[in-house]
């Protein structure tokens, strides 16, 4: 089963938001665009779903400002500004990315004393989401990853989709992602393709879609 993983597609990571990554909203076009024409059988997307206090936030350190180095949980943690904070505008998901496709969502970020990047598992990877065991009771056995930011969020739900759920084949789709930090995006692909996973464009799995479809209508009885 073909499945497509929509990480953190929210207001508060595109321009407006309180943690707006350069050109976010950018990916939800290629996102629908995925979600249309990419042949998935499954769509699951995740976001972030902070409590008002959570230890992620520089307001709760006093004197520290976002975009420093923090501590949370006894590990290095970047302090982030307030974002994505349960029930307001800015953790929904963008307007523009067509929820109608999305068959589950999967809150993370809900336990103020630990940050949660990925959309398997909390930073300290003591505390598991249900989504892994989501995706392996529905056979899930390819992945497609995208989404904000790549260098985060994304990284590290790729690298626990891999880690994760045994056989699974795991992409990043390159286009429908934009990251915080140039150089770390650079990083982060790395760490990706030597954990296994595939970097791909839209166009080619849309365009392998197509390809699969049309073999499937040429071989079906007639």
């Amino acid at each position: 089963m073909k499945c497509l993983l929509l990480v953190d597609i929210q207001n508060g990571f595109c321009s407006g938001g309180n943690l707006a990554v350069p050109d976010g909203e950018a990916v939800v076009a290629v996102a629908n665009r995925l979600m249309a024409e990419g042949g998935y059988d499954l769509v699951v997307a995740s976001l972030d779903w902070h409590p008002a206090d959570h230890g992620s936030f520089a307001s709760q350190h006093p004197g520290r400002h976002p975009f420093e180095m923090g501590t949370l949980h006894g590990k290095p943690q970047m302090l982030w500004p307030d974002h994505c904070v349960q029930g307001t505008a800015d953790a929904e998901l963008h307007p523009a990315l067509d929820q109608s496709r999305i068959d589950y969502l999967q809150r993370k970020g809900e336990d103020r004393t630990i940050d949660s990047y990925s959309a398997f598992r909390d930073n300290d990877h003591a505390a598991l989401t249900e989504l892994s065991v989501y995706l392996a009771d529905r056979g899930v056995d390819h992945l497609d990853v995208c989404g904000l930011a790549t260098d985060y969020c994304v990284r590290d739900s790729v690298l626990d989709a891999i880690q994760l759920i045994p056989g699974i084949f795991v992409r990043l789709v390159i286009d429908a992602c934009r990251g915080i930090d140039p150089q770390g995006v650079e990083v982060a692909l790395a760490t990706m393709a030597a954990a296994g996973a595939e970097i791909v464009t839209s166009a080619a799995v849309i365009a392998e879609a197509k390809d699969g479809a049309a073999t499937s209508e040429r071989l079906s009885p007639r």
